[in-house]
C-alpha cells in the first residue's frame, strides 16, 4: 500500500510549482500588454495615413472624373474635409467657399494623432494636378511604417518620417 502511495504523490502537482507558473504567465501576460500596447499605437497611426491617403487619391480621381475643382482641407491638427466646387452652380469658380461650396459625405474626419501641414488648402484641378504641394505628417512617439504623405504637382506618396525632430518636409519623409 506504501508504494502505491507513493506512485499517487509523483502524478499531483506541488503548491510551488503551480505558483513559479503562475508567476511566469503573469509575466508573459504583462511583457505582451505593452508589446500590443505599442503594435496598437503603430496600427492606428498607420491605419490613419493610408486613409489619409486614399481620400487624397479618390478626391484627385473625382476631381478629373467629374471634370471639377476638388479642394482637401487640413482645418485643425485634428482632422480634414474635403469640398466639391459647386458654387456657382453647375462647375463652381475655382475657389474654396466652404459655406457654398459642396463638402462631400463622411467629412470632416478626425484623427487621434496631431497632424503637421504646410497650411492651406490642397486643390485639384479638373487634369488632376495639385496646387498647394507638402507634406502631411503626424509625429508620433510610436514607430510606424507610414507616417506622412508627400504632395507633388503629379504625385501622392506616402512615406516614413526619417527624423522624428526633423521638419515636415519632403526630405525629412522617406518614401516607400
Amino acid at each position: 500500500m506504501h508504494r502505491e502511495s507513493c506512485i499517487m504523490n509523483r502524478r499531483g502537482v506541488t503548491l510551488t510549482e503551480l505558483i513559479v507558473v503562475i508567476a511566469i504567465i503573469g509575466i508573459l501576460v504583462v511583457a505582451l500588454g505593452f508589446s500590443f500596447e505599442g503594435w496598437l499605437g503603430k496600427y492606428k497611426v498607420e491605419s490613419q495615413m493610408k486613409e489619409m491617403h486614399i481620400d487624397l487619391m479618390n478626391t484627385r480621381a473625382n476631381a478629373m472624373s467629374r471634370s471639377r475643382v476638388h479642394f482637401f482641407t487640413i482645418p485643425t491638427a485634428t482632422s480634414y474635409t474635403i469640398y466639391d466646387d459647386t458654387n456657382p452652380a453647375p462647375d463652381g469658380n475655382g475657389t474654396l467657399e466652404p459655406a457654398l461650396d459642396t463638402q462631400l459625405g463622411g467629412f470632416p474626419k478626425t484623427v487621434t494623432d496631431s497632424l503637421t501641414w504646410g497650411g492651406g488648402t490642397i486643390e485639384f484641378s479638373t487634369r488632376g494636378t495639385i496646387t498647394n504641394l507638402g507634406t502631411i505628417c503626424a509625429f508620433t512617439a510610436f514607430d510606424p511604417d507610414y507616417d506622412c504623405i508627400v504632395i507633388s504637382q503629379t504625385r501622392i506618396n506616402m512615406g516614413k518620417i526619417a527624423n522624428q525632430a526633423g521638419n515636415c518636409d519632403a526630405a525629412n519623409c522617406v518614401v516607400k
